[in-house]
């Protein structure tokens, strides 16, 4: 075994075990917890020792170090997610690897969205990434629209040829009535999922919890959690 993948092996094996512990502590099957390792600014080679240790999902926030990364990778068994605020001039790029897009947070970014896969012939699963931080915007700081914009949004890309409604995403926010409060706000959305499968059966998974969190994330409900710095390493810093 190389260094790295000893220490990434290590460092996966530390993450298991606390999201084994979350579920043990919240009366949860293990099997009911999917990891996602967000690899961004770490490269393809990091991706292949993960696929190595078992690793099947992986996500990306910015498509300029992704495209690459997922076209080196393409020969893995891995599901990519990508996770960053996505703007309309990288849909195509995004659509032809990403898998599911947990961002989604406007009805334009829908219609890109919609137009690309029905044009590469891709289906792309889709979660309404909620912002608990909205102001008067209706949009979060980190991206996200507000929880009252959900069921438009959602039955929108439920209608748009090429994209499949996946269910929910949050990130904790920083300001607002949640700050602070991360298992509260990954309560909420959970309620707010279980609001939208009442329309939505299939939209099941809810996507909360990162490094820091993603214990109070299993406690209160999520289905994926996505880890980055817990797995990878604290990330060198982007000049």
């Amino acid at each position: 075994m190389t260094d790295r993948k000893t220490e990434l092996a290590a460092n996966l094996a530390k993450v298991e075990e606390r999201i084994t512990a979350a579920c043990v502590a919240a009366g949860r099957a293990r099997e009911e917890v999917t990891l996602i390792v967000v690899t961004k600014t770490y490269p393809a080679s990091d991706v292949r020792i993960l696929s190595d240790l078992g690793v099947r999902h992986v996500a990306e926030n910015r498509d300029q170090d992704a495209a690459p990364k997922a076209a080196a990778c393409a020969d893995l068994p891995l599901k990519w997610h990508f996770v960053g605020q996505l703007q309309t001039n990288k849909v195509r790029s995004v659509v032809g690897y990403a898998d599911v897009v947990q961002s989604v947070d406007r009805s334009r970014l829908v219609t890109a969205l919609s137009k690309e896969a029905v044009r590469a012939e891709r289906e792309v699963g889709c979660l309404i990434q909620v912002a608990f931080d909205a102001g008067a915007s209706g949009r979060g700081d980190r991206g996200g629209v507000a929880p009252e914009g959900i069921e438009e949004l959602a039955d929108l890309v439920a209608r748009a040829p090429g994209l499949r409604l996946d269910g929910l995403m949050t990130v904790a926010p920083l300001t607002g009535e949640y700050a602070g409060r991360e298992q509260a706000a990954f309560e909420r959305l959970v309620v707010l999922s279980t609001d939208l499968r009442r329309a939505h059966p299939t939209a099941t998974m809810v996507s909360a919890g990162m490094s820091a969190d993603l214990e109070q994330a299993v406690a209160a409900g999520a289905t994926h959690v996505r880890v980055g710095t817990a797995v990878l390493g604290v990330r060198p810093r982007l000049g």
